[in-house]
């Protein structure tokens, strides 16, 4: 096992710029999830981790040595890949020992190496079949199993449960997790699944077009995003924003929606810093979003019973935004109902407007 260190890290396909100074520390034995929509950086990031990219700038540290100019074979890292990258013509057990094989380990060390793996997963029934006979969960704790024998100082994850049903992904999901609490093996996992990201991670680094958003545990993250981005990519469903501006009225502050309705905030929770002015998004998610009471009128639109709770998507009147309830009691509610929606301000955020970020309260 080894601490990782990513610092300033930028890289540039041709003149396009994908990375703009990533700084990152995973610690030694934690499970680090890179988490962001497609296109933002995080599988590139973890190639040249890999050193299967070029470095364009900064410096990339395993165990405390640099290795941007070390050839991925002399990095001690382990890749799974979204694909599973398994050897048609082999069977599992040759597939799993392949590495140990090019490294010119005893026959006794891999086959030791290869049973214990197997065993670990639950692959002992496989060992003679060819990947074509396996099914795609099969596969991919193969190509586990693959990392596993080789013993690397980290283990790097690229999508690895994309290609699978939903099912599966939850069985598998719980899999790693388990695997990870086991061998205690510094793990860097990419996915653009943040109920992945949340269910698995340590801590989560967000990305977004080349740039780390916020690093925190899955709870933080939830509970203190750091800007608008952050709030509305964790979490689903997503965080509800509602466009207004916080006024005095009477020497009590009030927010006063985009729709005309006024809210007021308890003095507890009005932020301190104001940012560029009153315009702000208060943020709620859908679970502090209450139904009854003194609150703003509203219409629902849809109701969907997902069995554990219900989420009931209703519009604010008057022209108001679409916002997303989330319900754990049943409900008996019906498209065109009115409703008092109040949301609970001690579990509320106040975003800028013009910057996106978290206003303190």
């Amino acid at each position: 096992m080894a601490s990782l260190q990513v610092r300033g890290v930028h890289k540039t396909f041709g003149s396009t710029p994908i990375l703009h100074g990533v700084d990152i520390d995973v610690a030694d034995g934690e499970f680090l999830t890179l988490v962001g929509p497609s296109g933002c950086g995080k599988s590139t990031l973890l190639r040249l981790i890999a050193g299967l990219e070029e470095i364009s700038g900064g410096e990339i540290q395993i165990g405390g040595r640099r290795v941007n100019e070390v050839p991925p074979k002399d990095r001690d890292i382990a890749m799974v890949f979204q694909n599973y990258a398994l050897y048609p013509h082999m069977r599992v057990s040759d597939n799993m020992a392949f590495a140990l094989e090019m490294r010119r380990e005893s026959k006794t060390k891999i086959n030791a190496r290869v049973r214990s793996a197997a065993a670990i997963l639950g692959l002992e029934p496989l060992l003679d079949r060819y990947p074509r006979q396996l099914s795609g969960g099969q596969r991919q704790r193969v190509a586990m199993g693959r990392a596993i024998v080789r013993d690397p100082q980290v283990f790097l994850f690229d999508e690895p449960l994309s290609n699978l049903d939903a099912k599966l992904r939850v069985a598998m999901r719980a899999e790693i997790k388990d695997l990870h609490q086991r061998l205690k093996t510094t793990t860097i996992y990419v996915t653009h699944d943040q109920i992945e990201a949340m269910t698995m991670a340590d801590r989560i680094v967000v990305m977004r077009a080349g740039v780390v958003e916020q690093i925190g545990s899955p709870l933080d993250l939830y509970d203190h995003p750091a800007n608008v981005f952050v709030a509305t990519f964790i979490g689903s469903p997503a965080m509800n924003l509602l466009p207004g501006e916080l006024a005095d009225s009477g020497g009590a502050i009030e927010l006063r929606l985009a729709s005309g309705q006024r809210l007021p905030v308890p003095p507890e929770f009005v932020p301190a810093e104001r940012g560029a002015g009153p315009a702000v998004h208060l943020g709620i998610r859908p679970e502090h979003l209450e139904i009854g009471g003194d609150g703003v009128p509203a219409t629902v639109v849809v109701v969907e019973p997902t069995g554990s709770e219900t989420h009931v998507l209703a519009r604010i009147d008057d022209g108001g935004e679409s916002v997303m309830i989330g319900v754990r009691d049943r409900v008996s509610l019906s498209p065109g109902e009115p409703v008092k929606l109040r949301p609970r301000f001690d579990k509320a955020h106040f975003f800028d407007v013009e910057t996106g970020v978290r206003i303190s309260a």
